[in-house]
């Protein structure tokens, strides 16, 4: 049965599906990283009975980044690139396969990103991330970097 934790705003596909271009979405609710991801960590954690040792996240599409954040009583260790998909963030855990999960922007109105979630963690092999946004009606690229200014 599909995940979705409202409170999170955190849809995850209950099997990891390497067919799938995305494992889920995420819709924080700043694009704060050291504020944000305490609480992904521990749910995706809790949800899918792993530690996460890594995530690894597009230096541009996020604030306050450190190089490690306290979550669940350790370090998780943070990468950041400039290589990737601003849209996406993974997390590596100790045992078994990355989870990539669709960032859903902070901003992004509530019928939307609802959809969003709930479709994510659903069946979405054969879908691409534009397909996914297109289906949920989400612009292309929501994610976008931050300008200089932090917006």
């Amino acid at each position: 049965m599909p995940r979705v934790d409202s409170a999170l705003r955190l849809g995850l596909h209950p099997v990891l599906d390497r067919r799938a271009v995305v494992d889920g979405a995420w819709w924080p609710y700043s694009r704060d990283a050291a504020a944000e991801l305490p609480g992904l960590i521990a749910a995706v954690d809790r949800l899918l009975d792993r530690v996460t040792l890594r995530i690894g996240l597009h230096r541009d599409a996020w604030q306050s980044i450190p190089h490690r954040i306290p979550a669940c009583g350790r370090q998780v260790r943070i990468g950041w690139f400039r290589h990737t998909d601003p849209r996406l963030i993974t997390l590596i855990f100790a045992a078994g396969e990355p989870v990539v999960l669709l960032v859903i922007p902070p901003d992004t109105a509530a019928g939307p990103a609802e959809a969003t979630l709930k479709l994510t963690a659903q069946d979405t092999a054969g879908l691409s991330i534009d397909d996914i946004l297109t289906v949920a009606r989400l612009p292309p690229n929501p994610a976008a970097p931050l300008r200089a200014d932090g917006r």
